[in-house]
């Protein structure tokens, strides 16, 4: 079972391929406000370079935070995104073993469907200008 893991919660974001319980890649870039526009193409590379392309994923694990509101948003679309086009399993997880919890619910069979992310703290809203 090829697993991809996407966290993005902080300007240094990360990707990893698992089979089963092994890591086989792990990549990290300094994404900060490029993070959309190089996001895709990280994974694209890492799935290539590994052999492997978008339909031989069979689940993904995302970081869910708490974290940067932008780099949350951004990686969890991506991920909610793929398992969707995918038809995959997804799940969301936290911590500092993060990636490898979320290895082991995939093996479980646990799917979210649609991950949700929980950024730590209420949102800072301003008030509009009248």
């Amino acid at each position: 079972m090829l697993i991809l893991t996407i966290r993005t919660d902080k300007p240094q974001a990360e990707i990893g391929l698992f089979r089963g319980d092994t890591k086989t890649a792990y990549t990290t870039w300094h994404a900060d406000r490029q993070l959309a526009e190089t996001i895709h193409i990280k994974i694209r590379t890492m799935l290539g370079s590994h052999g492997h392309s978008f339909p031989d994923l069979k689940g993904i694990v995302v970081f869910k935070g708490p974290g940067s509101f932008t780099g949350l948003r951004i990686g969890i679309s991506v991920a909610n995104a793929l398992a969707d086009g995918l038809a995959i399993p997804i799940v969301g997880t936290a911590g500092k073993d993060w990636a490898n919890q979320g290895v082991r619910l995939l093996g479980k069979g646990e799917n979210e469907t649609v991950v949700l992310p929980e950024y730590g703290s209420l949102p800072h809203i301003t008030l509009p200008k009248k």
